[in-house]
């Protein structure tokens, strides 16, 4: 089989930056093969972070706002892409492809399908504007592809998961904990319609948001978890955070910054002073929480019906909080937790890379989610192809054979 080069994307729920890899690729019968050539981490400024802050709460977005927004990233992707080539040591002919997640700034998984109520979903960040600029085809806006077959548009890692993960001897949860957490539940041997994938919750979304109060801006995650380690956990004050009647819904279920946003925030920080935490224990107790709503996830929703879970594999932001880790495996006793980097994945980078395996099965008219995941009725080829020159259209058709 041939191998390609093509280039990922990732900008997640938790606004920190954009994520780019550059990718060798190659699909051999049921396997996507995959070697990381060259990567970087491109952090939002404060400004940009705020205003994109601004735009996911539907009490400050403007749609002015929305709209220069979408042109701006799709410059500021371009930006990173040719930044990531130039240090690569790539020549630019030689990349087939860029797949590009966009930022997300509203994902509304369910309603009534009434005018104004019908699910849908948002990313921003231009393809065209990025094939433009870059000169190369781009592959983007997947969400809406599995909402139109009826899915809740995530999580769309599963399917990464399952080329990644899948064991013929163990069942293993695959837990992302980026801005929200979700998990890719692989039975042993799994079938494709065997798997299970949803939205555990928020993951570090609520724990920055908080760092980011209680240090006056001065940090805008935890780093390390030193903050929570040197907390205490209020039982009561986690009960509470726990009755929040998300965790309750049964899968498949996607969430994100329409429930866990600053009005949420702001009502956890008036109820922790009214309690009177200290910024220690309110750090530590929104940490524990994030842990439990893993764990209460998996003994809810997961290990049911004769099935059991052999080993949990960490992966997002949230692999790199050591408290946040310990109190994983308090809450989950006899499984092995590990991270991705035991299995040489990068868990900065897997998302990026999943974004390219999703591009690249879309640029072969594949197959690239799973139904049992997303609770779409089929299966769908996920993702848009933009290319606004001629030679962008000519690498396609080498891949086409045409």
């Amino acid at each position: 089989m041939v191998k390609h080069i093509g280039i990922g994307l990732m900008s997640g729920t938790s606004l920190d930056g954009i994520d780019a890899v550059l990718v060798e690729i190659e699909q051999v019968d049921r396997d996507t093969n995959v070697h990381t050539l060259s990567s970087l981490f491109q952090p939002y400024s404060d400004e940009l972070r705020q205003r994109l802050l601004q735009l996911c709460s539907p009490d400050t977005a403007n749609i002015e706002h929305i709209t220069s927004m979408n042109m701006y990233l799709g410059r500021e992707y371009a930006r990173i892409v040719e930044k990531l080539i130039g240090n690569s040591g790539v020549k630019h002919e030689d990349i087939l492809f860029v797949s590009s997640h966009g930022q997300t700034i509203y994902h509304k998984p369910t309603g009534t399908n009434d005018l104004a109520d019908v699910p849908g979903t948002l990313q921003i960040g231009d393809l065209s504007v990025l094939s433009e600029l870059t000169g190369l085809p781009v592959v983007g806006d997947f969400r809406t592809a599995d909402m139109a077959a009826g899915g809740q548009g995530a999580p769309l890692i599963s399917f990464i998961d399952y080329i990644l993960f899948r064991d013929e001897n163990k069942s293993r949860a695959i837990q992302n904990i980026g801005g929200i957490g979700n998990v890719t539940f692989l039975p042993k041997g799994a079938a494709e319609t065997e798997i299970i994938s949803f939205d555990t919750g928020p993951g570090n979304m609520v724990i920055d948001a908080v760092v980011y109060h209680v240090t006056d801006g001065k940090q805008t995650y935890d780093k390390d978890g030193l903050i929570a380690a040197s907390g205490n956990i209020h039982a009561a004050f986690l009960e509470q955070l726990m009755s929040h009647p998300y965790f309750v819904l049964t899968p498949p279920k996607t969430t994100g910054r329409e429930l866990f946003n600053k009005h949420f925030v702001d009502e956890v920080m008036e109820s922790a002073n009214q309690i009177g935490l200290s910024n220690e224990d309110l750090v530590a107790t929104v940490t524990a929480w994030t842990a439990q709503t893993i764990s209460d996830s998996y003994s809810r929703f997961l290990e049911t019906e004769g099935r059991t879970i052999d080993e949990v594999i960490i992966g997002g932001g949230g692999s790199y909080n050591p408290y946040l880790l310990e109190q994983l495996r308090k809450n989950l006793p006899g499984k092995i937790v590990s991270t991705h980097e035991n299995f040489a994945i990068s868990s900065d980078l897997k998302e990026a890379i999943g974004f390219a395996i999703l591009g690249y099965h879309c640029l072969l008219g594949q197959y690239n989610q799973l139904p049992s995941a997303t609770g779409a009725g089929n299966s769908v080829i996920m993702g848009k192809i933009a290319y606004t020159q001629p030679q962008a259209f000519q690498r396609l058709l080498s891949l086409w054979g045409n």
